[in-house]
């Protein structure tokens, strides 16, 4: 099982400012809350979230986020649904007042739940009875009656102890291999995964399209671009050439492509309208 203090999913992924929030912080709110899974589910699971927002009538909000190399299991105006890995970023309107929960999974955690490669389903999002059946219909319903986040926590987490699978070795060379992508500075290339682990490249893509989705090339990227965005955004006067170094990008035109590309802008663009509290992405 994966040590639950190592963590294989990175904080970062909204990108920007959050438009319609911003300006308005006496009668708009919004809040993301993250809560660590059951110690004995952890292995699996990454954790559990909240996103909460209130809006005057009227308005509207959103936020843009980059997704990460992770299942989520969300309940969504009282609608039950697991969103595979999303490659491209995506933007979530607000109105009124409202509330999603999700679990997180680890990369690689949820599939042992689907039985099939996780690929199958990346950039989709499947109605929960697809894959639970009636039982994810009335899972969706005691929750959408739940009052309070524990309460919603713990009709999960029985429901997913109830189908919990078998121990799966791979699970767990995944989940290495993942937090090393997300922690080990001098990971730069696939190919230095492969000669870390022992793990010939053609088996490496195929351990991730059955476990993770997407290629280690693509999760290496995202994290990069996940803290790439994330510094460009708190450090707006940050020569971005030093941000792209430190993350292991020694092309610079490597790095705008690929930030452009995931982003929406170039990251010069990107740090101008944080600076200046624009919604600089959408999707």
């Amino acid at each position: 099982m994966t040590d639950p203090r190592i963590a294989t999913t990175s904080e970062y992924g909204v990108l920007g400012v959050r438009a319609g929030f911003e300006a308005h912080p006496v009668d708009a709110r919004h809040s993301l809350d993250r809560y660590p899974a059951a110690a004995d589910l952890s292995g699996l699971v990454e954790r559990h979230w909240v996103v909460s927002w209130q809006l005057p009538p009227g308005r509207e909000g959103s936020v843009t986020l980059l997704p990460h190399p992770c299942v989520n299991l969300v309940l969504d105006g009282g609608r039950l649904a697991v969103a595979g890995v999303g490659r491209e970023r995506f933007t979530y309107i607000y109105r009124g007042t409202g509330q999603v929960f999700g679990v997180k999974f680890r990369p690689g955690g949820f599939q042992p739940f689907l039985g099939r490669p996780l690929a199958d389903i990346t950039g989709a999002v499947l109605p929960a009875e697809q894959l639970w059946g009636p039982a994810a219909t009335t899972l969706a319903e005691r929750m959408a009656a739940a009052r309070g986040v524990d309460r919603l926590v713990a009709l999960v987490e029985g429901f997913l102890r109830e189908r919990w699978p078998p121990p799966d070795p791979q699970v767990e060379l995944v989940q290495r291999i993942v937090a090393a992508l997300l922690h080990d500075r001098t990971i730069a290339r696939v190919d230095d995964v492969s000669e870390m682990f022992g793990i010939n490249p053609r088996a490496l893509q195929r351990l991730f399209q059955r476990y993770v989705g997407v290629s280690p090339k693509w999760v290496l990227r995202r994290y990069r671009l996940h803290e790439a965005a994330a510094v460009l955004a708190a450090e707006q006067h940050r020569p971005w050439a030093e941000v792209a170094a430190e993350l292991g990008y020694f092309d610079q035109s490597h790095f705008i492509r690929d930030f452009t590309a995931a982003i929406g802008l170039t990251p010069v663009a990107y740090a101008r309208a944080c600076r200046t509290q624009e919604a600089p992405v959408s999707a």
